[in-house]
């Protein structure tokens, strides 16, 4: 059995990977800490639990030595601070679902070496990682959508991608554009050309294709423009790219590569974003006008792009089958 910690557990994603682990067949949950909710009951805070556990959040003085894997869900930078101010038992393999360790310059601390973890990149690595650093939610959407390309040798120098999402994204405290009164009825565009996943995605798609003029420390060939959408939940992405290969040809190379990964999935039909919330999966849809591909993402920003990716590493790195807890189901309404 997997005995499990998770620091930060009020927010969002917190909420998201107490409910996997609560029904995930080889896991215990030894506790979920909560700076500012410690000794209040899990389902008080996250209410969609109430009858599934009676747990409380714990303090600051959490038993680490008594788990097996540490997930952070606390905002970004929490993390490091986290571990460089504790002592963790060696044992303990480390889930961060923060922005800490995702870049190479920015992987080690107190010794520990965090792997850049996205499945459909490097699952063989993960299998023998001891630290994961979780891909970003937008980073996940867009990647998935250009890694077999990459592969390929086909990305050009420019790839000019848009993405929304809904206010999840944003995390539980609440902020001038996450209000509903702000949200509902609305869209804007922000960090437009400066989001901080573009590092992430070079770096990933630098590692496949070294000719794509896009590198982490330099301008780059990726071009993103991320909107806030007025709904909770979901990432849809659409990335535009010339591409000289043929429809057919496209779907054949992507089915290829994303045969044996069980949540990234190719269809031919047009995308919505209710297919893919409350389930770890990515959709993925191709279309072709001439020599202009577009390639159109979906996922759910807090399973797939947080909690769910999460405990796919968590499966890996303990051996398990990478689908086991997370075959949720979609729901069409």
């Amino acid at each position: 059995m997997i005995k499990a910690g998770i620091i930060g557990a009020a927010g969002y994603t917190g909420g998201e990977l107490i409910r996997l682990l609560l029904n995930h067949p080889q896991v215990e949950i030894v506790f979920a800490q909560s700076g500012s909710n410690g000794g209040k009951k899990i389902s008080s805070v996250h209410t969609d639990l109430i009858g599934e556990t009676e747990m409380l959040f714990s303090s600051n003085n959490s038993p680490l030595g008594d788990v097996s894997v540490l997930f952070f869900c606390a905002g970004h930078g929490e993390a490091k601070k986290f571990i460089a101010a504790n002592d963790i038992p060696d044992h303990v393999k480390l889930i961060d679902i923060g922005n800490d360790f995702r870049l190479l310059k920015d992987a080690q601390i107190k010794g520990r070496n965090f792997v850049y973890a996205l499945p459909e990149l490097q699952r063989e690595k993960i299998k023998t990682a001891n630290n994961i650093a979780n891909p970003g939610c937008f980073a996940t959407a867009i990647q998935l959508g250009l890694l077999p390309l990459a592969k390929a040798g086909l990305l050009p120098d420019e790839i000019h991608t848009t993405g929304i999402t809904g206010s999840t994204g944003a995390g539980q405290s609440l902020s001038a554009t996450s209000h509903f009164s702000w949200r509902q009825n609305n869209i804007s565009a922000y960090k437009t050309l400066t989001h901080q996943h573009n590092d992430e995605i070079l770096q990933s798609l630098h590692q496949l294709q070294n000719s794509f003029p896009g590198s982490p420390s330099g301008d780059g060939g990726l071009y993103f423009v991320p909107w806030r959408g007025d709904f909770t939940r979901g990432i849809f992405i659409s990335s535009q790219i010339k591409c000289s290969k043929s429809i057919e040809e496209l779907n054949d190379l992507y089915e290829n590569f994303y045969a044996d990964h069980p949540f990234t999935h190719v269809v031919k039909e047009t995308l919505n974003l209710k297919q893919v919330v409350n389930t770890n999966k990515c959709l993925i849809n191709l279309e072709k006008v001439g020599n202009m591909l577009v390639v159109h993402s979906i996922i759910d920003n807090l399973l797939k792009g947080a909690s769910g990716q999460a405990v796919q590493n968590m499966n890996l790195i303990f051996g398990l089958p990478e689908d086991t807890g997370l075959k949720l189901k979609a729901s069409n309404f």
